[in-house]
């Protein structure tokens, strides 16, 4: 419960118990009926000054001499501690604000998810998980607070406004995963993503097939489709469980701390311009190279033990984490 609920619960218990007890101090003292009682309680706590129901006796104005003084008070002090909450929220709210503006502000070569639903908080995820630096960016605020829970940098906005986008850092941002709502906003934000950022990379969410060209065209890199995804690993699961199976585990980590990653060769790497023969990476990594993305854009799978390695290739690797960094840091010419 937040300090602002406990304060109101506390300010409705106390005026419950100042009724109370002038309806059973009125009603035992003067012996007047309970609505009489509780008539003449509400309007001498409240100030209201319509005067006294019935004539008072000499004990009853003694009574109601401690009513006005403890009622009155609890209104007031209800009033101010309610008022001085209101401010304290206002504020935290206006300075929490400046303070992400000013985290954001900072960031740079970051990725920003614009939709905050199922796959964009799977997507923050596992940048989150990767050690990323991210963005969200929601219009809805419960989804907005659910991200900042999550240790999340997070702005409330439209993504398909350029000055949210801005609020984002997208002209210094890395990449951007388009999750919205509809096919036609996530096209949309691609364009005007690609006007403020024109390298940025781009991974969309796609829900028709007919919508797919229409991302491509605008500069979205990857284009996903849940649906048909999720149909083909259906159909796996069915006929191909094993592969599933592996590719479970090389994805998700399930169960083993093994991982799928893509590492680059540098040109300050000690491997540059040696074959996987020479170097020995599972011998001498634990790490199994699945594929080489050569640098003009050619993808080698199960590379021969002769494959040589040049500045720009990338390595799609897989093995444990702890494995996967020290090879990445060794690619990059970094001394491990």
């Amino acid at each position: 419960m937040g300090r602002f609920q406990r304060r109101f619960l506390f300010l409705l218990i106390a005026i419950a118990l100042c009724l109370g007890a002038g309806t059973v101090g009125f009603t035992l003292i003067e012996g007047w009926p309970p609505f009489d009682a509780f008539y003449m309680t509400l309007t001498t706590i409240t100030t209201v000054g319509y005067g006294e129901v019935h004539p008072l006796s000499q004990t009853g104005r003694i009574f109601n001499s401690f009513l006005i003084a403890f009622g009155v008070s609890t209104i007031f002090f209800g009033i101010g501690a309610m008022t001085q909450t209101i401010v304290e929220l206002q504020l935290s709210e206006f300075f929490g604000k400046r303070r992400i503006k000013r985290m954001i502000d900072k960031l740079d070569k970051h990725y920003i998810v614009c939709g905050f639903g199922r796959v964009g908080r799977s997507a923050a995820a596992e940048l989150q998980r990767a050690g990323a630096p991210l963005v969200v960016i929601d219009r809805n605020p419960d989804k907005i607070a659910r991200a900042q829970r999550a240790g999340m940098l997070a702005v409330l906005g439209d993504s398909t406004q350029d000055e949210t986008l801005v609020e984002a850092g997208i002209a210094r941002a890395k990449g951007l995963v388009a999750v919205l709502a509809t096919d036609s906003d996530n096209l949309f934000l691609i364009l005007s993503a690609k006007v403020m950022n024109p390298p940025i990379a781009v991974a969309a969410r796609v829900g028709e097939e007919q919508a797919e060209q229409k991302l491509r065209r605008a500069g979205a890199e990857t284009v996903f489709s849940p649906y048909a995804s999720a149909g083909h690993q259906l159909a796996l699961s069915l006929l191909r469980p094993h592969v599933i199976e592996f590719l479970d585990i090389a994805t998700k980590s399930v169960g083993l701390d093994v991982g799928l990653e893509q590492l680059q060769v540098t040109s300050g790497s000690e491997f540059a311009g040696k074959s996987l023969k020479q170097i020995q990476l599972r011998r001498e990594q634990g790490v199994i190279v699945l594929a080489i993305r050569k640098a003009n854009g050619e993808m080698m799978f199960n590379p021969p033990a002769d494959a040589l390695l040049v500045s720009g290739d990338f390595l799609v690797a897989m093995g444990e984490h702890d494995d996967l960094r020290a090879l990445e840091a060794m690619l990059a010419g970094e001394r491990v």
